[in-house]
């Protein structure tokens, strides 16, 4: 699989996702769409969107609510694309969205692998693939980027990393869609920055493309420490995405 290959199969679950065609994500012109549910759909998005914007970095296809889209429109026209995703512009949108109950909640970067670098990296440390039978005792706090404790059924395959028997990191993979899994991470505080993290997820994300899928990691903007790790292990940004909620959704999260 080559990096054309992984950016189509991407794009188009990014077209199940938002309900367009994937070539709208090549244009230089921006799309609106309307929302609608899709058996193809990432298995943990709540579809339809009342107002999503994805842009893979030459235009924003905003898939939204049929009350919202003249809303939508208005602000991915007013801006330029990168700066819908960003404050202060940002602001606007946020105006927009409070008569209807709602307001920004999501912001994401994703990466997928770049298969001219992705490489086995080493580890200090026993490295073991492990199946959902295996990893079924670490459903804890712990490995909770790793593992998803509400969505059991979709993670998939995992790689560990012991101490002497001792789980110290695990990298996850949560079985999204038909085409894609989503890679997650974490590493006890203790082990940290000794390359534990980029060696279990480079390792998994080679397993998964051993599966014909392709793999992908998802991080906010800020959290630097695992857009590092992507890199480090293989990955390069790909596309960014931003969702409107309900406030009383946002408001349950926060509590």
């Amino acid at each position: 699989m080559n990096n054309k290959e992984i950016f189509d199969i991407a794009m188009q679950q990014s077209a199940f996702d938002s309900n367009c065609m994937m070539e709208d994500f090549r244009s230089n012109v921006n799309k609106v769409v309307l929302s609608e549910k899709s058996s193809n759909a990432r298995k943990y998005l709540r579809l339809p969107f009342l107002c999503d914007l994805t842009s893979y970095g030459n235009n924003i296809v905003a898939s939204a609510s049929k009350e919202l889209i003249k809303e939508v429109e208005w602000y991915i026209t007013k801006y330029q694309v990168e700066h819908c995703f960003e404050t202060p512009n940002l602001h606007k949108l946020m105006e927009r969205l409070k008569p209807y109950n709602l307001n920004v909640c999501f912001m994401a970067e994703y990466f997928l692998p770049d298969m001219e670098v992705l490489k086995p990296l080493p580890c200090q440390y026993e490295t073991k693939v492990m199946e959902p039978e295996h990893f079924a005792e670490y459903y804890l706090p712990e490995w909770r980027n790793a593992l998803c404790e509400k969505r059991k059924e979709l993670d998939i395959l995992a790689v560990g990393a012991f101490d002497n028997g001792k789980l110290i990191g695990l990298a996850g993979a949560s079985a999204d869609c038909d085409t894609m899994w989503q890679i997650g991470i974490d590493v006890m505080p203790e082990y940290r920055r000794q390359g534990i993290a980029s060696s279990l997820t480079s390792r998994l994300a080679l397993e998964i493309l051993g599966k014909g899928i392709v793999p992908f990691y998802c991080c906010a903007w800020s959290n630097l420490k695992s857009a590092r790790n992507a890199i480090k292990s293989g990955f390069r940004p790909a596309w960014v995405q931003l969702t409107a909620r309900e406030v009383s959704y946002i408001a349950e999260m926060n509590e």
